[in-house]
């Protein structure tokens, strides 16, 4: 089949209903048919499924789709049966299955009825099933969730690591890679340690701008925070974060004590009784999920309206992954943080005893949300600054920043102290040590290294270590300073930043919050926007919505989408009439 001339078009309307693809989608496609090795970066909602979906459809042979969770197979296999009368089309692999089952599913690969088989990595490397994919005519592979691979990415799976081995084990074929979100180090990563560096890069932006950031500081009141917020959202879908499993339990329980439909949900429970859960979350049975981050990659809901951290997450990738879930639809999705200093030394506490190569990316990748966390800056221009992109608006009109903007402070001799300073030691320190010289502390290292001698020394010390901090984070925001992330995160001055010092200009900052203060205020929750419809329409067509969906056995979701820029509706007539509901 020459596949360069099939209607992709036509293909999408076949199979799967939508009247034209998204972004890129098209192009990753184009690419994947040619043969040619891809990486995709595309945002959590973008339509990642649809780029491996489809040309396993219209390519000869069986496509691999290599995934790290048994609940988002379950999730990926039953909507892809739905676009097509045939069961066998897609399968997972993995240690749900009993023997009766693999071998039904084998069969079905064997005899040319499955397009996709979805595997585990740790299914892959099983020697009985690399010898059964042997046997088989491999169409591609698709690595999703490609962030695993790496140990800088914010989910790293060892077993990710023997995915290539094993792939040159059983037969060569095109390779496409997919994550929601990786810096350029976890990129670079992905890339070398599956053999794909040569690899065609289809990357997305990472701005949301449906979703409304907050970081609010964590008191010993953040229960009846929760309580009260989650009251004021009757109606809709939420998802709380918690780090532990205890925390999750003991929380779910509270909102339940508070006539709030909500279950915990986690690693640690039964198989059976986390799939009951997620199905009473997808059909809106519950409103409030509770759960650690086993929750999340495995669900497709598209009108979540809020999420929640109970306590500040390890690293800016997780957090925009879980963030993620907000809002899918287009419509409102509010993302509220609570952080605490507490929990900050918690998570250091938790680096103990780990390989030191661990406990320095750890302890950066947590600097990093320690530095989203407490920032004045426009928190929607820090997010895409990490993911190495430019937000060039100075108030995005969706944050708690940028809705309560902080009075800006001159820093333009500070911005040339901290770029003097990064120069005089080399570029071979840290962001701490760097800011220690300059406040005039003389520390061990610092007298060892002999720069207490340093013209710089001490020269800043009418400032505090906040305001320093502040400059340093926006002057890497304005493209003068960045961190090498292949050493954990030494300072060096860009050419921008060499070009500022020949000749300075006005360079104006935010002061950092200062949550240690704020941890025994209480303060009411903000909100990001709210519904503009009738009320009691509104309710009416949900309550509609919900009868429609028990009916006919289908999540409320697909049967209408209200997102809170428009009421949109279409006939539901028609729409049920229709075998392919499930959106991206």
């Amino acid at each position: 089949m020459d596949t360069a001339k099939i209607d992709l078009s036509e293909v999408l309307k076949k199979h799967f209903g939508f009247d034209k693809f998204k972004g890129d989608q098209e192009a990753i496609i184009r690419n994947l048919l040619a043969g040619n090795d891809t990486f995709v970066l595309m945002p959590t909602g973008g339509g990642k499924s649809l780029c491996y979906q489809l040309p396993s459809l219209v390519m000869e042979g069986t496509a691999v789709v290599i995934s790290p969770l048994i609940a988002l197979m379950k999730n990926q296999v039953d909507a892809i049966r739905n676009y097509s009368e045939e069961d066998g089309i897609a399968h997972f692999l993995n240690s749900s299955l009993n023997k009766s089952a693999i071998d039904q599913v084998k069969a079905d690969v064997l005899s040319g009825k499955t397009k996709l088989l979805y595997v585990a990595p740790e299914s892959l490397t099983k020697e009985e099933n690399v010898e059964f994919l042997r046997s088989v005519k491999i169409s591609f592979y698709a690595i999703d969730e490609a962030h695993c691979i790496s140990e800088w990415g914010h989910d790293f799976r060892p077993e990710y690591r023997k995915i290539r081995p094993i792939v040159n084990e059983i037969c060569k074929a095109p390779i496409i890679a997919l994550t929601a979100t990786a810096t350029h180090k976890v990129r670079d990563d992905i890339k070398k340690n599956l053999g794909i560096n040569d690899a065609a890069e289809f990357c997305s932006s990472f701005n949301r701008p449906n979703l409304y950031y907050e970081v609010r500081p964590k008191t010993k009141n953040v229960d009846h925070d929760i309580v009260r917020f989650i009251k004021s959202q009757p109606g809709k879908s939420g998802i709380i974060y918690c780090l532990s499993r205890k925390t999750v339990e003991e929380l779910a329980e509270v909102l339940r004590a508070n006539d709030i439909s909500a279950a915990a949900y986690h690693a640690g429970m039964e198989s059976a009784v986390r799939s009951q859960t997620q199905d009473d979350f997808i059909m809106e049975r519950i409103d409030v999920i509770v759960a650690t981050i086993a929750f999340g990659m495995g669900i497709d809901k598209p009108d979540v309206r809020y999420v929640i951290h109970y306590d500040i997450p390890k690293s800016l990738e997780g957090y925009y992954q879980e963030t993620g879930r907000g809002g899918r639809d287009g419509g409102e999705g509010r993302c509220i943080a609570f952080y605490s200093n507490k929990d900050l030394h918690k998570l250091e506490k938790f680096l103990e005893g780990k390989p030191i190569a661990e406990q320095d990316i750890g302890k950066q990748l947590l600097q990093e949300t320690t530095a989203y966390c407490e920032s004045s800056v426009c928190r929607r221009k820090l997010l895409l600054h990490y993911f190495g992109e430019t937000y060039e608006e100075e108030n995005c009109g969706n944050c708690d920043n940028c809705l309560n903007p902080k009075k800006q402070v001159e820093a333009k001799e500070l911005l040339c102290t901290l770029l003097e300073t990064i120069i005089a030691v080399k570029e071979n320190f840290k962001t701490d040590y760097i800011i220690n010289i300059i406040l005039g502390k003389e520390t061990s290292e610092i007298i060892a290294h002999q720069h207490d001698e340093l013209e710089t020394f001490g020269t800043g010390a009418g400032d505090d270590e906040k305001t320093w901090n502040a400059v340093v984070r926006q002057a890497m925001i304005s493209g003068y300073v960045e961190k090498d992330v292949e050493t954990y995160g030494l300072l060096k001055i860009t050419a921008a930043g060499k070009k500022y010092l020949k000749k300075p200009t006005s360079f104006k900052i935010v002061e950092d919050r200062d949550f240690e203060e704020e941890e025994n205020e209480e303060a009411p929750m903000r909100g990001g926007g709210t519904v503009v419809v009738d009320p009691a329409l509104f309710s009416m067509l949900k309550d509609l919505r919900k009868k429609v969906s028990k009916q006919h056995d289908l999540p409320p979701y697909v049967i209408f989408q209200i997102p809170r820029w428009r009421l949109w509706l279409r006939p539901i007539p028609s729409l049920l009439m229709s075998s392919r509901m499930c959106l991206e």
